[in-house]
Formats: structure tokens, C-alpha cells, sequence
């Protein structure tokens, strides 16, 4: 899968293992997990291979969360995405590093 990443704190996050956002500042062992979700998601081909990894809880979100879907980075964050198909290569659009208690 082709991830992009909607706001810039991901992509730091994923890259440089900080962001320079004073509100999205996680734990070494969060950004760890995060980035270990992300290379995951780069390796399958299709959103639906996800299900192969029990550990990840993959599911389409419902609700006011519609058209999102999301995978666990651990109990308390996970990660909501869009995924589109276009053509052979399926668009993964990160959109949250989200706390899915509050």
C-alpha cells in the first residue's frame, strides 16, 4: 500500500520519531508502535490483508466515524485511515493518531 499522510505530525512522527507540535507529543513506546503499524500497512497489498494481524484489531468505523477505518496501536490509540483502490495501488490516507477513549 502507498501511505500519505494528511497532517504533518504523522509524517514526522513516522519519519523523525518526534514532532515539533507542542500538542502531539507521545511516549517513546507509542511512537515505536506507530511506526511499526505504519511499516505493516506498507507491506500489505489490499486494506482487507489486515485481518491476517489479530494483534492490529482491523475495522471499518461506523457512526459519525463512517468511510474510516482503523487499526490499534495499542489498547488505548489507534489509527484511523481512508483507504481508496486506484487501479493496482491502494491510497492509505492517515488521518489520526487518536486516544479512542475520549
Amino acid at each position: 500500500m502507498e501511505i500519505l499522510f494528511e497532517k504533518d505530525y504523522l509524517r514526522e512522527l513516522f519519519y523523525d520519531g518526534v514532532t515539533s507540535d507542542r500538542h502531539h507529543r507521545y511516549q517513546p513506546d507509542i511512537v515505536r508502535r506507530y511506526v511499526r503499524v505504519i511499516n505493516t500497512l506498507e507491506s500489505v497489498d489490499k486494506p482487507s490483508d489486515l485481518f491476517r494481524y489479530r494483534s492490529l484489531h482491523y475495522e471499518r468505523l461506523i457512526g459519525d466515524k463512517a468511510g474510516l477505518e482503523s487499526v490499534r496501536v495499542n489498547k488505548q490509540y489507534r489509527i484511523e485511515f481512508k483507504s481508496t483502490s486506484e487501479g493496482e495501488v491502494t491510497v492509505c490516507n492517515i488521518i489520526e493518531l487518536s486516544n479512542h477513549y475520549k
